[in-house]
């Protein structure tokens, strides 16, 4: 199955560098290009590609406000800036993964991977100011993770811990099948599009904190 991406990016040569090297991929696809977020947005409607490369900053609108827009790819965000304030705010409005552009062309390809996959995709730095964010943040509500089941709430704390379904399945002593199950539910009882907005989720409403 080939994976269909779209990468936005206001730098006309930064596209064709990913795209030249995505395009030899025998599995990726690059179907199409936007120089800002709201042709993102528009191209994402066009073409359906099932991962957008979307960069933070982009001449009006940007790529966090697109991110919040695109309801029908998952999105992998791509910058040359770690910092903090970015993080926080581009996984809540939607992206799976947060990778910089300082990565490696192979990671780049095995991160469309990941993300087409439905995995939540972060860098390790991305991760410690994540979690100092919400170390910062009061916990929310947790009145919708009374919708799912104890079982359900369990692999939803392992999500967050940064388990793998094949961990998960050893930990809970079932098969993989039965993980993509449950979290298949506690996504769709939750009103959560992927794994990254599961974690997100997971510590917003203090289910997990940082070090447990």
């Amino acid at each position: 199955m080939t994976i269909r991406v779209l990468i936005a990016d206001d730098q006309g040569m930064v596209r064709a560098g990913f795209a030249a090297f995505l395009n030899t991929q025998p599995d990726i696809e690059v179907v199409g290009e936007a120089a800002d977020g709201a042709e993102a947005v528009a191209r994402t409607a066009e073409l359906e590609p099932d991962v957008v490369l979307m960069d933070i900053r982009m001449p009006g609108m940007d790529g966090i406000t697109a991110t919040g827009l695109i309801r029908t790819a998952r999105v992998l965000i791509l910058t040359t800036f770690d910092l903090d304030e970015y993080v926080y705010a581009a996984l809540r409005a939607g992206a799976s993964g947060f990778l910089l552009k300082d990565a490696s062309a192979a990671q780049l390809a095995e991160a469309v991977r990941v993300v087409a996959a439905g995995e939540a995709l972060l860098s390790p730095r991305v991760t410690r100011r994540l979690i100092a964010e919400f170390t910062r943040l009061p916990a929310r509500s947790r009145v919708k993770v009374e919708r799912i089941t104890d079982r359900e709430t369990e692999v939803l704390t392992l999500i967050a811990r940064g388990l793998s379904n094949q961990e998960i399945a050893r930990e809970l002593v079932v098969s993989e099948q039965t993980v993509k199950t449950h979290i298949g539910r506690v996504l769709a009882k939750l009103g959560l599009r992927d794994r990254a907005q599961a974690i997100v989720y997971a510590y917003e409403i203090g289910l997990v904190r940082p070090g447990s």
